[in-house]
């Protein structure tokens, strides 16, 4: 008998559950069948009564308050914003006569109607007005930052969504532009705080994507800028911005073959503005630079120089460019690899003293600004001990370069130093070697040096 029991009780349970199921199931048919429809039209004929006879009052009396506001409201909840902005705006005519209308609701709605139709100045002076009439109102707040950060103003952008926040903590929009005015004003961990939640609710949020990768990136967080600029190149929109910046990292990082093909996605993409499409444009040539690819370095420069013909000093690069695009001596000389560099000096020495036995002795490097080369040179007539100097650089050369290079000759105990330069040298440092065994080397005398130099004088 107990066994009997229990079988049964299971299966009165699942028939009750299935009972209840079939109850509840039958009434949503009913509703979205027969019953639901009759009470979604009898709503609707009620609006329709409702809207009937309110503009047939509006057609007697068209500032009639109760009317107007019962059209203004229909067709704010049916998204026709621009009649109902226009019903707002007379409703806030009639509100200091008529004290039935809540002025700070009609202000309210006139206001989000005015944002809906782009109507910005309209919008903002309404949202203030309702500010003044109730503090802590997060449409009120939210708007109204949101308004203050499209027009730069961070401060009060800041101020105001931090206050729509703390009523509404979950909105995302919120979260979104009070990080991004966060961004604007410096504070950057408190920024990417924001921003990585807002993330973390919308992964496919791009815009706050790229101010969170452009936070790390302020905060020294590097790797994972550089990922997230990298996932929003293909973007149509963010795109071009996203590759100016992953390329900006790779060249930071001597990563010259990575930052061409960055800048060379952001060119890529259609429609970009100008001003960013000649910094892309730029940057990939300074990157050919780097890679000692003059020809495409110029086809860009030539190319923004055709443009906006006074951009940066795109004239001076064209300039300096095609000399060195025309004499690849002179290009080692001032770009190539220290490596390149110190044996195109070596080469350079030997042209000094053409049948002469040269020795080099010493070789040492400043960094990319200069190469010391000391060499004994014999010839039939005399041996001595040489100092040459070979700078980079296409600038003045001053006095100082030529006392630290005085200096050391006393010290190698040189005969003679030669200083060398794609420059020239300025006054002061001409009449330092008037009484000194310096010899100095200016840019044209070095081209000729350089294009007389023979593959067989490498010492």
């Amino acid at each position: 008998m107990d066994s009997l029991y229990l079988i049964l009780i299971p299966v009165g349970v699942i028939t009750i559950g299935a009972l209840f199921i079939f109850v509840m199931f039958s009434q949503r048919n009913k509703e979205d069948s027969g019953e639901g429809r009759k009470k979604r039209k009898k709503r609707a004929q009620s609006t329709s009564v409702l809207l009937k006879e309110a503009n047939k009052r509006l057609s007697q009396n068209p500032k009639d308050g109760q009317a107007l506001k019962t059209v203004a409201d229909h067709t704010f909840s049916e998204g026709q914003f621009e009649k109902a902005f226009r019903s707002y705006g007379m409703l806030i005519d009639l509100c200091a006569t008529d004290s039935e209308l809540d002025e700070f609701d009609i202000t309210l709605r006139y206001a989000l109607c005015a944002l809906k139709l782009g109507r910005i100045n309209d919008a903002y002076r309404a949202l203030m007005i309702c500010r003044g009439m109730k503090q802590d109102v997060f449409d009120v707040d939210f708007n109204l930052g949101v308004l203050e950060f499209k027009r730069k103003q961070f401060e009060k952008a800041a101020s105001l969504l931090i206050k729509a926040r703390k009523q509404n903590p979950d909105h995302p929009e919120c979260s979104k532009y009070l990080g991004q005015s966060l961004f604007k004003l410096g504070k950057m961990k408190e920024a990417a705080l924001l921003l990585r939640k807002v993330i973390e609710a919308d992964p496919t949020d791009k815009e706050a994507l790229f101010y969170l990768a452009q936070s790390y990136r302020k905060v020294g967080q590097e790797n994972q800028a550089l990922k997230i600029f990298l996932h929003l190149r293909p973007d149509p929109e963010i795109g071009p911005h996203a590759a100016l910046f992953s390329g900006s990292i790779h060249s930071e990082k001597n990563q010259y073959e990575k930052a061409v093909m960055d800048y060379e996605i952001g060119l890529k993409h259609e429609n970009i503005k100008s001003d960013l499409k000649r910094e892309l444009q730029y940057r990939l040539a300074v990157t050919y630079i780097h890679l000692q690819n003059i020809s495409r370095a110029l086809a860009y420069l030539k190319e923004i120089r055709k443009e906006t013909p006074d951009y940066k000093d795109v004239k001076a690069l064209i300039k300096k460019y095609e000399e060195l695009n025309s004499n690849k001596n002179l290009q080692t000389y001032l770009i190539a690899p220290t490596s390149d560099f110190v044996t195109l000096c070596r080469r350079l020495s030997a042209t000094f003293f053409p049948g002469a036995r040269i020795k080099i002795t010493d070789i040492s490097v400043r960094k990319k600004d200069y190469a010391d080369i000391l060499a004994e040179v014999s010839t039939r007539k005399w041996e001595d001990i040489i100092l040459f100097r070979y700078i980079r650089s296409t600038g003045q050369i001053g006095e100082l370069i030529l006392r630290d290079l005085y200096a050391k000759s006393k010290e190698v105990r040189a005969g003679r130093a030669y200083c060398l330069t794609a420059g020239d040298f300025t006054e002061g440092a001409r009449q330092f070697v008037e009484a000194r065994l310096i010899d100095l080397v200016e840019k044209s005398e070095l081209v000729k040096k350089l294009n007389s130099i023979d593959d067989s004088s490498v010492i």
